[in-house]
């Protein structure tokens, strides 16, 4: 699959979105929160000073962010960045990707640790924020949640462990609770899911950072297509007119202070088989 560079000037790029018509993600360590609109142009959206990570909308229209080193869900008005919900309580440390459904239920991770710092490892867990801002945990010990997905009929949550190297799905209860915990596919090799996002045909596009490639997945592990990349492979979406442009963010590193002394983070595109599904 070829690939084509949209932006290469980018600190570090996470939590890609294709929202009206056009693909957000985070530029983490820039502190900012971008719009690439159709024909290429580029708009800050809204500066969040303790790096935004996942992304996600309200029915009303409010951009959710997770603030990471606050450990907070922020909600953008179009004008001003309000506080949304204090995860910090309930996250053993920074808060990263996010999932947000239908409703406006938010599924946010975090790392279980100080990752940067050297700290020991150890699992953490997974916080169900509801439209009101009401917080609780509905998901323990996981090895470092990162990326997720909601399936198009609402009723399964896929994650991306990302340490333990394969994708565990849930069932999602209609309080919103998760049940039913299981593996929904061991990726090969030395693969690390970031990353993720669905597409209508049940297949899990993957990002892999250190070996430097995207892959789909199958419910089992089938690996259908799978193409490399330059940089680490961070994070990915589907959108475009037709919901086949796969937008794919890259590092070359991901130490922070690394991240914005060299900006050469990318955003590229590439076309998938099938359109994009669910949420994100």
């Amino acid at each position: 699959m070829e690939t084509t560079i949209i932006l290469d000037t980018l600190c570090f790029g996470e939590g890609p979105r294709w929202h009206d018509g056009a693909i957000y993600f985070s530029d983490m360590h820039a502190e900012k929160v971008l719009r690439v609109a159709a024909d290429g142009s580029v708009t800050d959206v809204v500066h969040v000073p303790n790096l935004p990570s996942g992304l996600g909308w309200l029915p009303n229209g409010d951009m959710l962010v997770v603030s990471m080193t606050d450990r907070k869900l922020m909600r953008f008005d179009g004008t001003t960045l309000h506080e949304h919900a204090d995860l910090s309580a309930m996250a053993g440390w920074d808060c990263n990707d996010m999932v947000v459904d239908a409703q406006g239920r938010a599924y946010v991770g975090n790392f279980g640790y100080d990752l940067h710092g050297g700290s020991e490892a150890t699992t953490a867990n997974l916080v169900c924020v509801e439209p009101d801002g009401a917080a609780r945990i509905v998901a323990n010990e996981l090895n470092f949640p990162n990326g997720a997905i909601i399936t198009q009929d609402g009723k399964t949550l896929v994650v991306g462990e990302s340490f333990a190297g394969h994708l565990t799905a849930f069932d999602i209860d209609a309080n919103g609770d998760l049940s039913n915990r299981r593996i929904w596919a061991d990726l090969p090799g030395e693969s690390v899911p970031d990353g993720i996002c669905l597409d209508v045909e049940g297949g899990i596009w993957v990002c892999s950072p250190y070996t430097r490639e995207v892959m789909r997945v199958a419910e089992g592990g089938e690996i259908t297509h799978k193409f490399a990349t330059e940089q680490l492979a961070i994070a990915c979406a589907l959108g475009g007119d037709d919901g086949k442009t796969l937008y794919v963010l890259t590092s070359e590193v991901t130490d922070p202070d690394e991240c914005r002394a060299t900006p050469t983070a990318r955003l590229l595109t590439t076309t998938a088989p099938f359109a994009g599904a669910g949420s994100p």
